[in-house]
């Protein structure tokens, strides 16, 4: 999407919006590109969202109480979210 410098001032809540949803938005000025919003890029940590889809790919609720065994095993977190 590509938007005027005046139009993006009274619209960029939507903007910014747009471009937490992966689209492009261009700023520009007298119709010549001026600046660009992305997403910005997760910096490590962990990632609650792909850990929650892994939790419910699973079938796993709760606290942990209850689990089988084999959930104790210090490196299943590493293969369930795919790092190995």
């Amino acid at each position: 999407m590509e938007i005027a410098v005046r139009d993006a001032k009274a619209r960029l809540s939507e903007l910014i919006a747009a471009a937490q949803a992966g689209e492009r938005v261009v700023i520009t000025r007298n119709g010549t590109p001026a600046a660009e919003l992305v997403r910005v890029q997760r910096r490590g940590g962990v990632d609650f969202d792909r850990l929650k889809a892994a939790r419910a790919r699973l079938g796993l609720k709760g606290d942990g109480a209850g689990w089988p065994a084999a959930f104790d095993e210090s490196d299943l977190s590493r293969r369930v979210l795919g790092l190995e």
